[in-house]
C-alpha cells in the first residue's frame, strides 16, 4: 500500500507541476498574443477609417465635377436654344423675302445652311445636357427635374 501510495503521489505530483507549467506559459503568450491582435486590429481600424474618408472625397469630387458639368451644359444649351429661336426667325424671314423675290438664291443657301449648322449645335447641345444629367443621377442616385427641356 505504501508503494502504491508514493507511485499515486508521484503521478500527482508530476501532474500538477505539469498543470501549473502549462497554466503559467499560456496565459503570457496569449497575452502578448492578444496585445498584438489588439495593435493590429486598432491600426487596420484607423486605416480603414482613412480609406473610407479617402473614398467618400473622391466621391464628392466627382459629384461636384459632375454637377458643375451639368450646369454648363444646361447653361450652353439655354443659349444655343436662343440661337435657334432667333435663327428660326429669320429663316421664316428669309424664305418669304427669297419667294417674294426680294433677296438671290446665293443668300438664301448662305442663310438655309446656317440655319441647319444652329439648329445642329442645338442638338448636339441638348444631348451634351441630357448625358450629363443621367451621369449625374446615376452617381447621386435620384433624379432631377427637367427645367430646361419641356419634352423629357
Amino acid at each position: 500500500s505504501n508503494g502504491q501510495s508514493t507511485t499515486l503521489q508521484s503521478v500527482t505530483t508530476r501532474q500538477a507541476n505539469y498543470g501549473v507549467g502549462l497554466y503559467i506559459k499560456l496565459p503570457v503568450f496569449d497575452v502578448i498574443n492578444r496585445k498584438t491582435q489588439i495593435k493590429q486590429a486598432k491600426a487596420e481600424m484607423e486605416q480603414s477609417k482613412y480609406l473610407k474618408e479617402a473614398q467618400e472625397n473622391e466621391i464628392r469630387q466627382a459629384v461636384i465635377k459632375l454637377y458643375e458639368d451639368l450646369l454648363l451644359k444646361q447653361t450652353l444649351l439655354k443659349i444655343k436654344s436662343q440661337n435657334l429661336g432667333s435663327a428660326t426667325v429669320n429663316y421664316e424671314m428669309v424664305d418669304k423675302e427669297f419667294r417674294d423675290g426680294v433677296i438671290p438664291v446665293t443668300e438664301y443657301v448662305r442663310l438655309s445652311d446656317m440655319t441647319s449648322r444652329i439648329k445642329s449645335e442645338y442638338e448636339m447641345a441638348k444631348y451634351d445636357f441630357i448625358t450629363a444629367k443621367i451621369l449625374l443621377e446615376e452617381v447621386v442616385g435620384f433624379k432631377f427635374k427637367n427645367p430646361v427641356l419641356s419634352d423629357n
